[in-house]
């Protein structure tokens, strides 16, 4: 009876190590899981964190438009402009773009079929005291220019009366360009410009400023 005593002593100590090793194994099971979920949600809140650092969404905006900053008359200061946004980490392109100024209105006389032809009006023209010079090149060649105006009404003025005269006289609108420079931001750059920023630029560079215009509208990138 003796060795069966001993055997039961011996089965419940092996039962009580078994049931210890069993816990602790549950126990660094759920440890673990604690852990895999804490370091989920940390890496959950890093990325909303990094999206507000960057301004959270994106600044609307068509797709092909690109901002430009500038609009100088003197292109060393967009070159100065470009390398203070290059120094911030942020792309920047010189571009020179051609701008409207001024627009004048040309009354003339539709080209004649020959220069003699021109040469016949003009002299008509000369001889009943009516300003006018003939056109010796461009798509008006032969025709006759009877005067530029910075004003449409002046141009219409004249206009009706060289038609009441029987003259079959027309209107053409010129528009004077002077080059601007700028300097253009990609469109994917377009959230690393703050107002701040955009501001203490305005204060630095006066005179500046901002559109939102096709990227593909310059005409002299760098």
């Amino acid at each position: 009876m003796r060795w069966i005593f001993l055997l039961l002593v011996a089965l419940n100590i092996f039962y009580f190590v078994w049931t210890q090793q069993q816990s602790s194994l549950l126990t660094r099971e759920g440890i673990a899981l604690e852990l895999a979920e804490s370091t989920s949600k940390n890496i959950q809140l890093l990325s909303e964190n990094r999206k507000g650092e960057t301004g959270g969404q994106p600044v609307q905006g068509e797709p092909g438009m690109c901002i430009h900053l500038g609009g100088f008359d003197e292109e060393s200061r967009a070159a100065q402009l470009r390398q203070r946004l290059i120094s911030l980490d942020i792309p920047a392109q010189q571009a020179t773009i051609r701008a409207e100024f001024a627009r004048d209105y040309w009354v003339y006389l539709p080209p004649f079929g020959s220069r003699d032809a021109a040469l016949r009006q003009f002299r008509e023209l000369q001889a009943r005291g009516l300003d006018s010079y003939l056109i010796t090149e461009g798509d008006l060649d032969n025709g006759i220019s009877l005067g530029i105006f910075s004003m449409q009404d002046s141009a219409d003025r004249l206009l009706t009366q060289m038609r009441a005269l029987g003259y079959a006289a027309e209107v053409r609108e010129l528009v004077r360009e002077r080059r601007e420079y700028w300097v253009r931001i990609p469109d994917k750059a377009r959230p690393l410009l703050s107002k701040v920023l955009t501001d203490r630029l305005a204060a630095d560079f006066p005179g500046l400023r901002q559109q939102l215009l096709s990227c593909n509208a310059t005409v002299a990138p760098e």
